[in-house]
């Protein structure tokens, strides 16, 4: 029975296919499973996990789940400090990650991150047909699609691509790249000893491998044309995490290591090592430098297959498939997206700020709300509609902009939306996309969410759509972030005074 259940949904048809067994796929599958939506995922891997399953290749992860926080374990709310755990409204299900973690460290190890994804699919009895590769897709006369495999053509109306960003890239435009080993061929550190290493990006990816071979490497040089950017203080997922900052500590003490702002014109290879030419860009000027060792952290793409052919476009050179705000392509209706993938979907940008779309604190509420999306519009189930009483209203948003983690992990990007239907009542309409909100129109509603402005001063704010029309208004802030005080109740009240 164990081996049946190792390869379940053969091949034939269904209403929906999920494509991946990462945290993406896991969290789309599981809510898809509690709204009653049948489907099959497949996917080509040994076991569940995806990419964290490999990496990162220095097994300690840059987001962190804090084991005691100011809320209970457990909860909704105490989601806003676990960025790691899948979500579920089962108990079971709740805060897995934690209950791996052996108290070192507050960032979670690679292995402790794949022991609670794997322990979110046995315990959530999620069904996944492994060992079967994706090949290539094919649509209907009818619209359908048919997703040929390994093990045969799985036919349906519905297709979610849920592979993650895990094929490794390389500018193609810079000499010599293609011999450079990529950051997936990174080696045992003890590999790099006394040798003099290069490496070419100053993103996560490439703070990564320099710290992990500090202790390792004579010399270290990371190097791309711009400068890096702190996520501390640019609030960026593409840019390098606090955690990896000892590289840059090194550099401004002057222990030998080199963060560089120069644009690599070629890489060639000299005897047993290597010569990177570059160009300075901050600082103008000619580089030559020979190394042992050229790493290149140039970053990940999706890999796609054939389905450009179908009509799904991509930005950043090829990279990343566009989206509409409800993750699917606008090129190819009915394929969408989940995982790491939805950051395609760009949303509004507040201050320049991105989503947190490209990891998990992020996408698994892309991926809940995607299937409640999925499940409306496609397959006509709808939710039990949840009513509030117009003196509920004010303090249940107030509530969910201090403490709603969707909110937090997803700024002006998700929302909670109320509306207000004089033949329905106010309707709790749950988390939807800020972009779909402001952009789609509707009957009158506001939906509330949580912003960081440029100046670092995290807010609620709240967008008020009336006959039409939406108005943005922020509340104040707070330093201890409680935006449910009476000062913040008496703002909204204001700004809703027109429906209450």
């Amino acid at each position: 029975m164990a081996q049946l259940d190792d390869r379940p949904f053969p091949p034939g048809r269904y209403p929906l296919v999920v494509l991946g067994s990462g945290p993406g796929a896991l969290q789309l599958s599981h809510s898809l499973s509690r709204l009653g939506v049948e489907h099959a995922v497949l996917s080509e891997d040994e076991r569940s996990g995806g990419m964290f399953r490999r990496f990162p290749f220095f097994q300690r992860l840059i987001s962190w789940s804090k084991p005691f926080a100011v809320v209970k374990r457990g909860t909704r709310w105490y989601e806003r400090f676990d960025w790691n755990s899948l979500v579920s409204d089962d108990p079971n299900l709740q805060a897995l990650v934690p209950g791996f973690m052996d108290g070192t460290s507050y960032f979670p190890s690679r292995a402790e991150m794949q022991r609670g994804l794997e322990a979110f699919a046995e315990r959530g009895h999620i069904r996944v047909r492994y060992r079967c590769r994706w090949e290539s897709t094919r649509r209907e006369d009818d619209g359908t699609f048919t997703v040929h495999t390994g093990d045969g053509d799985y036919r349906c109306s519905t297709l979610v691509v849920a592979v993650g960003m895990t094929e490794p890239w390389k500018p193609p435009d810079i000499e010599g790249m293609a011999d450079t080993p990529h950051y997936v061929e990174t080696e045992a550190p003890e590999t790099y000893a006394d040798r003099r290493v290069f490496v070419i990006g100053k993103r996560n990816s490439g703070f990564e491998i320099a710290d992990g071979l500090l202790p390792w490497a004579r010399q270290i040089v990371l190097a791309s044309p711009r400068p890096a950017r702190l996520s501390i203080l640019v609030r960026s997922v593409a840019a390098a995490r606090a955690r990896y900052l000892q590289p840059y500590e090194d550099h401004v003490l002057g222990g030998g290591t080199f963060v560089l702002d120069a644009a690599i014109e070629r890489v060639e290879r000299l005897g047993e090592g290597y010569r990177v030419h570059a160009t300075g860009t901050t600082v103008p000027g000619s580089m030559v430098l020979d190394v042992d060792r050229v790493i290149a952290a140039t970053g990940f793409g999706t890999p796609l297959r054939d389905l450009p052919d179908l009509g799904v476009q991509t930005f950043f050179q090829g990279r990343l498939p566009s989206q509409t705000p409800f993750w699917e392509s606008p090129g190819a209706p009915g394929i969408f997206f989940a995982g790491s993938i939805t950051q395609g979907s760009i949303g509004l940008k507040k201050y320049g700020r991105p989503s947190g779309s490209a990891a998990v604190h992020g996408f698994r509420y892309n991926a809940r709300t995607l299937a409640g999306h999925l499940a409306r519009t496609r397959f006509g189930i709808e939710r039990p509609e949840h009513y509030l009483e117009p003196d509920q209203v004010v303090d249940f948003l107030c509530q969910e902009m201090a403490r709603g983690p969707e909110l937090w992990h997803q700024q002006a990007y998700l929302a909670r939306v109320v509306s207000f239907a004089p033949d329905r009542g106010i309707v709790d309409d749950g988390i939807l996309p800020l972009q779909h909100f402001v952009d789609e129109g509707g009957q009158d509603a506001v939906a509330a969410t949580v912003e960081t402005g440029e100046h670092g001063e995290i807010r609620p704010a709240v967008y008020v759509r009336q006959g039409g029309r939406v108005t943005e208004r922020l509340l104040d802030g707070d330093p201890m972030h409680d935006f449910a005080t009476a000062e913040h109740r008496k703002q909204l009240s204001a700004a809703l005074e027109p429906f209450l």
